[in-house]
């Protein structure tokens, strides 16, 4: 298998792992699971030419939202994945060293906190939220366990 193969495999079995902590916190301490409809409502809009929206609930909803979120989830994974081990080579996969992936799914929080977030409506790194420091660790937390899951995903190969 090509490497950026592989690293598509890695970023889908990170976002996996990401999926799976978001379900154990809203199990075990009640936190609302991330709302893949808003998500995709926002990449539609994308489509036409909208980047930045005041509230995205406020926005036209749009056909098979949910759906459009949950497949652009997975997709930036997939990209996550192939970007890293295009970047580290298939000289990482020898060892694969658990601290630069670590740091590089810590680095892709920026596009959420600088892009998504801003683009929902929520402000720059959630600051128009009521606790922007508690989405910000959660969503610390949530690339940490993409890093994981990632990482599990490379030592199966």
């Amino acid at each position: 298998m090509s490497v950026i193969g592989i690293g598509i495999l890695m970023g889908l079995g990170g976002t996996v792992a990401m999926d799976i902590w978001a379900v154990i916190l809203t199990r075990v301490a009640g936190i609302p699971a991330p709302n893949w409809g808003n998500v995709g409502r926002w990449v539609a809009h994308l489509g036409r030419g909208r980047v930045f929206h005041p509230d995205i609930n406020q926005s036209a909803p749009v056909a098979r939202e949910r759906l459009i979120g949950w497949l652009f989830h997975y997709a930036v994974g997939a990209i996550y994945g192939a970007l890293f081990l295009g970047v580290m080579g298939q000289s990482w996969l020898e060892d694969a060293p658990f601290l630069p992936l670590w740091i590089f799914s810590i680095l892709t929080i920026g596009a959420g906190w600088f892009l998504l977030h801003p683009g929902l409506g929520l402000g720059w790194a959630l600051s128009k939220t009521a606790t922007p420091w508690k989405g910000r660790i959660l969503g610390l937390l949530a690339h940490t366990m993409f890093a994981l899951g990632m990482w599990s995903s490379a030592l199966a190969f």
